[in-house]
């Protein structure tokens, strides 16, 4: 590998070891304590690349650890950051076989001791709402250890030292989470090869809001022209399968998609295996997630996980976080996890070709490219004359846009958590749990608002593409473009049009 991939790679351990496949850091740990990052963060630069493209696409990467870990210091203020040292769920997956997974795992487990230390010396300036936000992500990292096994009793006890400094920090931490605009500003610019307007992507998510609005009105209407936009949703969110019914209609829906895509010539490449399934309980922060065979490893079966409410929860409570996959909004869910997005993304990226364009994913063009198919699909017909989808649609973009609205106004300070819950609740309809978790999800994941973000920059470059190409503009011809540069910062999407 290229040094200067390779000293980003250093940067991001655990998210590329299972997002792209990097198994050669199965077992190991990232060196997080302050002394490492400033040690990894010397190695970054380098000749340049051959492809000019390629070349700005990984000095984006290079730009964004220089910012998150340099300039923020994220990894002292966010336990979201240390996350990924310690899951062991990534070698669940059938990638490899199975004893030589069981080995990684096992020498991952042994170095959570190690983790820990330099969790607890780095983290030092965690906000007491961040701290708050985390506190299930990493207690559901223990589950299915042994203390009996003496290695994992060992990093069960460390464990248990990681969670009362967290705990600590979400009861004596400062009240205050904004990154502060100029932070947000250059965090959500750096990686992405682009110079990021607040004032005018705020302006842009309130117009997107609208229009989403406008959707679901009309798509109201159609399903009971004498309800509130207010009661029709109510009313749709409200038939919902079981727990157990969302993974069959989940599973069933997955086979609707893929045809759906295949009729329509969206994506190079549907094929391998996608099962629907619960997530580890690392994972349960996001209601609904992709894990894909990732481009670097040997092919194996992906995963769509749909994370189940807590059976130990009361019943309204069930209820609410059941809503989220209703026969109204499951369908567009599955269009986003599976195809034509995350699922068939991912088999484009097996094929991309170069290992910058396999490894390195913006996360705004990969949940950009997921929720744009989402309103396309119900612009080529996916069950065509049914209003529900299409009022599934709309609910599904206003809880996106609202995300983008929420993570400005958390980190600029011109919302509360508080704040942002509300607006959940009254633009995108979540009901109280759900829109609590939603706002909470901006304390430590401040550049949620991605999805929405790059929907409208793939959307902007449709344009131009339309433009520029008349009439040999295709949709499979303009996908094509896209996913052959793997998932690209937004800033170098123009390449699409220039060489497609």
């Amino acid at each position: 590998m290229d040094q200067r991939l390779r000293a980003v790679c250093d940067l991001a351990l655990g998210e590329l070891r299972e997002g792209s496949g990097l198994h050669e850091y199965d077992g190991l740990i990232q060196d997080l304590s302050p002394s490492g990052v400033r040690a990894g963060l010397a190695k970054l630069g380098g000749a340049p690349l051959d492809d000019a493209h390629d070349d700005a696409h990984l000095r984006a990467f290079e730009e964004s650890a220089r910012v998150a870990y340099g300039t923020l210091e994220l990894h002292r203020s966010n336990p979201a950051v240390h996350l990924s040292n310690f899951d062991v769920s990534c070698y669940d997956r059938a990638y490899a076989p199975a004893a030589e997974r069981a080995a990684a795992k096992r020498a991952h487990i042994a170095l959570w001791p190690d983790a820990v230390q330099m969790t607890i010396e780095s983290l030092d300036a965690v906000p007491a709402a961040v701290a708050q936000s985390v506190l299930g992500a990493f207690s559901g990292l223990a589950a299915g250890l042994d203390p009996a096994d003496p290695h994992e009793g060992a990093a069960l006890a460390a464990h248990a030292r990681l969670m009362l400094h967290l705990h600590d920090a979400a009861e004596n931490g400062a009240p205050e989470v904004a990154l502060g605009a100029a932070g947000l500003t250059a965090l959500m610019g750096a990686g992405e090869a682009t110079t990021v307007d607040l004032g005018e992507l705020a302006a842009l998510a309130d117009t997107e809001r609208d229009r989403l609005m406008a959707i679901l009105r009309e798509a109201c209407g159609r399903v009971d022209k004498d309800g509130s936009v207010a009661e029709v949703v109510a009313a749709l969110v409200a038939d919902h399968p079981d727990a157990d019914g969302v993974l069959i209609e989940a599973q069933a829906q997955v086979d609707e998609v893929l045809a759906f895509t295949r009729e329509h010539n969206l994506v190079p490449y549907t094929d391998g295996d996608c099962l629907v399934a619960h997530p580890p309980p690392s994972r349960r922060w996001a209601m609904a997630m992709m894990a894909w065979a990732a481009p670097e490893e040997a092919d194996a079966t992906s995963f769509y996980w749909v994370t189940p409410p807590e059976p130990t929860w009361p019943p309204p409570d069930i209820e609410e976080w059941l809503q989220v996959f209703s026969r109204t909004t499951l369908p567009a869910i599955t269009l986003h996890e599976v195809s034509p997005g995350h699922f068939a993304h991912s088999r484009a990226l097996r094929r991309a070709a170069t290992p910058v364009r396999r490894i390195l994913m913006s996360p705004s063009f990969v949940e950009g490219w997921a929720h744009y198919v989402e309103e396309l699909s119900l612009d080529l017909g996916f069950r065509a004359g049914d209003p529900r989808f299409a009022a599934g649609v709309a609910i599904e973009g206003l809880v996106r846009v609202t995300r983008l609205a929420a993570a400005i106004g958390v980190h600029t300070g011109t919302m509360t958590v508080a704040d942002a819950a509300a607006r959940f609740e009254s633009d995108a309809f979540l009901s109280r749990r759900a829109a609590l978790s939603e706002a909470a999800r901006a304390t430590f994941d401040p550049t949620y608002g991605r999805y929405t973000w790059g929907k409208l920059v793939i959307l902007q470059t449709q344009a131009k593409a339309r433009e520029r190409w008349g009439a040999g503009y295709s949709h499979s011809r303009f996908h094509a473009a896209m996913l052959d540069l793997g998932a690209p910062p937004l800033g170098l999407l123009p390449t699409a049009v220039d060489r497609g």
